[in-house]
């Protein structure tokens, strides 16, 4: 069972679960939990291979994402938790859709933050150059070049900092396992684009993260279900780069919601 951390609220019964990206671990949301918890209960998890989940799985093991999606499903089962709000970042929010795919009807709504949703062009080619090189260089700098061009401004450079310094936790061999699943996890985008999620989706994005941003805003507009908030002066990880906004954005969503 992958690490997990509950905070209960004395009075809700609403869920928060938080799911961060490849490479991160709960600590992504320090700047969300203070905020949250005060009004919900709260989930926290770290990924399987990630976090304090990374003692929990062989160097030899290969994983699948539905598996993922399914670890954090078994955690609700664990807690008895039959409904939740998600919370994700970066591609935490295509594990997201994957667990909405597994269960749905578990997701009472979904909150996809620096969401990336499709593979385009510039990032097929960037995980193509990561497979070529990868057994040339070292890890890192793969990862440095990537928060780089995902995260370019001098104005971020928290959120840079923070998505290297949760790559160095992961290490090489959890990084090869998640670099050689880019092809299952392009197919699952494929279908998400096709077909919605089973509960209502808010996708805040940073007005900088020039990567991911165009592709969304072309997506809501084609899907009935979902609606678009952008993020002024923030990257990629908006959660970081405007934590307050973010909060309550977020927390407005869901409280919309569950009254």
């Amino acid at each position: 069972m992958i690490y997990h951390k509950t905070f209960r609220h004395k009075n809700p019964k609403t869920w928060v679960v938080f799911v961060h990206g490849a490479g991160g671990s709960n600590v992504v949301w320090f700047k969300q939990l203070r905020d949250f918890k005060k009004y919900f209960n709260v989930l926290l998890v770290d990924l399987r291979g990630h976090g304090k989940s990374k003692k929990e799985y062989s160097k030899e093991e290969i994983y699948k994402f539905d598996e993922i999606g399914q670890d954090v499903i078994q955690i609700m089962n664990h807690l008895q938790i039959e409904k939740a709000h998600f919370v994700g970042i970066s591609l935490g929010c295509i594990v997201i859709r994957a667990i909405d795919k597994l269960a749905p009807g578990r997701a009472e709504s979904i909150i996809l933050g620096g969401a990336i949703i499709q593979f385009n062009s510039k990032i097929n080619s960037l995980v193509g150059v990561a497979k070529l090189l990868n057994s040339i260089l070292p890890y890192m700098w793969l990862y440095k070049l990537n928060a780089w061009i995902l995260i370019p401004s001098k104005k971020h450079t928290q959120s840079r900092k923070l998505f290297i310094k949760e790559a160095v936790r992961l290490g090489e061999k959890e990084f090869k396992k998640w670099l050689r699943m880019s092809g299952e996890i392009r197919d699952n985008l494929q279908e998400f684009l096709i077909k919605e999620a089973s509960a209502p989706v808010l996708y805040l994005m940073g007005e900088r993260d020039h990567m991911f941003l165009p592709m969304v805003s072309k997506l809501v507009k084609k899907h009935l279900n979902s609606k678009l908030e952008v993020i002024s002066n923030s990257g990629h990880v908006c959660n970081i780069d405007q934590p307050n906004i973010f909060n309550e954005r977020s927390i407005h969503f869901i409280k919309s919601i569950s009254d």
